[in-house]
């Protein structure tokens, strides 16, 4: 395999040329510039290259492993944990009031890339333990937030998310763990959770779970679920988190990928837990987590993308096989061949446009948490809702493809572990399915965010996009993004108040037109951006209009599958599948 290279040059790029993060920074009162940024990604970089690529291969093939109850992680990741926890890592973008370094999201953001680019299994960690905080910071009282927050933003605790049951998944309003108050302000937690990440490991310290359960007068539905925290460990006479609590591993889920990472069957046995925010309203604080939680996995597609890419580049340029397309030279290396650029090129359109919507939507989630003008919070709140779904589905959709493509690159020797490229396919393809499939996020997109403020949000979001295009006009990029706006636009008129088989009809296709549209948009401003004669200004030009020319015109398609209905899927009857 070649050498992991963190994409420092790119971020510079997006930080100083295309976001205006300065600008940005600025109105939200942070002291931090480009400069300083680019420099903690650097060091950030420097970490995953260093210390988590390198137990990649070897924590896929060796696994986590339950012995005698407890879970061991492969050889290297608890070092590699301290390492990480040590060096301030863990808590980079959290509240310094707890003890955290509270830097910008978008360095959050795409520090999760390059741990996702490196070592998927072990940014889940991190990830998972990041999403808890989020939730405890934001619903649990005073008492828990002091006792809990400050280990796991350092790192010394850890935390996992205990939703789903075998026979409540997407539907939560099945689960059937139940919560039995003790009377002194502690809860006894019964019952069985599956596909927990993250739910034990050998790295020491306590693992905090948040725990979905009903609470004995709770009303059916999802409007009896409540959410509680519920430590490994419980302290002792002298406050230390020494006593075992009643909680244990039933078993490790055999998985496709993401080997290195535990996912746990999880057994609670009357476990001690405590009440996070209010009786029966644990549906909120959950979605306080999952929505952070969305984010992170829709890089982790970008990472396992902008990785692939890496390795098939390189291998592309060394690799001599076939003539050259005139026929006077050969073997040639078979970058010179038109589908090996197609195919590299269609990642590499996607890696960068990601990176840059990626940064953005961050950015936004900045300006919704520390902006002065509470209207401008909610305004950014709001741009984030609408785009997380996409963000979420649409990156970990172009992101298997795009580990796919990059086998494909690679021929045969890509279907052999030894080169690294089967491991990116089967690593990536959980991040379609997890913390809510992809087609549950198109049906969000469509059912839920287009109606956000009555359709002012997403029109607001196209507003904006549209300025900045018709500023750029005349472009390639520009004026076929604004060709494709337009179509978008009217498609999203088409599909208010559409019915639920309608809905569901269009919203997978509806969700990758917004992306492509929003890619479009970030490409248009790369773009723009781009006009100096560096290689690097060279290449983004370059591959905005590959974008525009072989990506883009996927917008036809799409609108025109959505415009067809739901007729002919729901034509055929169930007997006959």
């Amino acid at each position: 395999m070649y050498s992991y290279i963190p994409p420092i040059d790119d971020y510079r790029f997006l930080l100083g040329e295309v976001l205006g993060f300065d600008t940005a920074m600025a109105d939200i009162g942070k002291d931090v510039d480009a400069d300083l940024a680019a420099a903690v990604l650097e060091e950030a970089g420097r970490m995953c290259a260093d210390r988590l690529h390198p137990i990649n291969r070897e924590g896929d093939e060796q696994g986590s492993q339950l012995v005698d109850g407890a879970v061991r992680t492969p050889h290297g990741f608890a070092e590699a944990w301290r390492d990480f926890a040590q060096a301030g890592w863990a808590s980079l973008s959290a509240d310094p009031a707890y003890g955290g370094q509270g830097l910008p999201f978008i360095l959050q953001l795409w520090f999760d890339e390059m741990m996702a680019a490196t070592n998927l299994s072990f940014g889940l960690f991190p990830g998972l333990t990041r999403g808890a905080c989020e939730a405890i910071m934001a619903h649990a009282d005073g008492a828990l937030k002091a006792t809990y927050l400050p280990p796991m933003i350092s790192g010394e605790w850890t935390g996992a998310m205990a939703l789903t049951e075998s026979g409540a998944g997407t539907d939560l309003a099945l689960l059937k763990t139940k919560a039995v108050p003790c009377g002194d302000g502690r809860y006894a937690i019964t019952g069985q959770k599956i596909f927990i990440s993250s739910g034990d490991h050998d790295f020491g310290g306590n693992i905090v779970h948040l725990v979905l359960a009903r609470l004995p007068d709770a009303p059916a539905g999802v409007k009896g679920i409540s959410l509680f925290l519920v430590p490994k460990f419980l302290p002792d006479d002298q406050g230390a988190f020494t006593v075992r609590n009643a909680m244990s591993v039933g078993a490790l889920e055999k998985k496709m990928g993401i080997h290195a990472q535990p996912t746990c069957v999880m057994n609670y046995d009357e476990a001690t837990g405590w009440l996070v925010g209010a009786p029966n309203k644990g549906l909120a604080a959950m979605f306080t987590m999952m929505n952070a939680e969305r984010l992170m996995v829709g890089v982790q597609g970008l990472g396992i993308a902008g990785a692939a890419y890496i390795q098939a580049a390189g291998y592309a340029k060394e690799r001599l096989q076939g003539r050259s397309a005139d026929g006077t030279r050969g073997p040639v290396a078979i970058i010179d061949h038109a589908d090996v650029r197609r195919m590299l090129l269609n990642i590499r359109a996607f890696v960068e446009a990601g990176r840059a919507l990626g940064g953005w939507t961050a950015l936004q989630l900045d300006r919704a948490h520390h902006h002065p003008d509470p209207a401008e919070r909610i305004r950014a709140d709001a741009l984030v809702a609408l785009l997380t779904p996409v963000v979420k589905a649409a990156f970990t959709d172009f992101g298997f493809e795009s580990a796919v493509q990059a086998q494909q690159v690679f021929g045969g020797h890509g279907y052999i572990r030894e080169w690294g490229m089967e491991q990116f396919v089967r690593d990536a393809r959980i991040a379609q399915i997890y913390e809510g499939t992809n087609g549950v996020q198109a049906m969000d997109l469509v059912g839920r965010k287009l109606s956000l403020g009555d359709g002012a949000v997403v029109e607001g979001f196209f507003d904006l996009v549209q300025a900045d295009l018709e500023a750029a006009k005349g472009t390639v990029i520009a004026d076929a993004s604004l060709t494709a706006l337009a179509l978008l636009r009217s498609t999203t008129t088409s599909l208010r108040g559409a019915g639920v088989d309608a809905a569901g009809a269009a919203a997978v296709d509806y969700l990758r037109f917004f992306a492509l549209v929003s890619m479009g948009w970030m490409w248009s401003r790369m773009a723009a951006a781009a006009q100096e004669d560096s290689p690097l200004h060279q290449s983004k030009r370059a591959v905005a209009t590959f974008f525009a020319n072989r990506m883009l015109p996927q917008a036809d398609g799409l609108a025109a599958s959505i415009a067809a209905g739901e007729g002919s899927i729901m034509a055929l009857d169930a007997d006959a599948f």
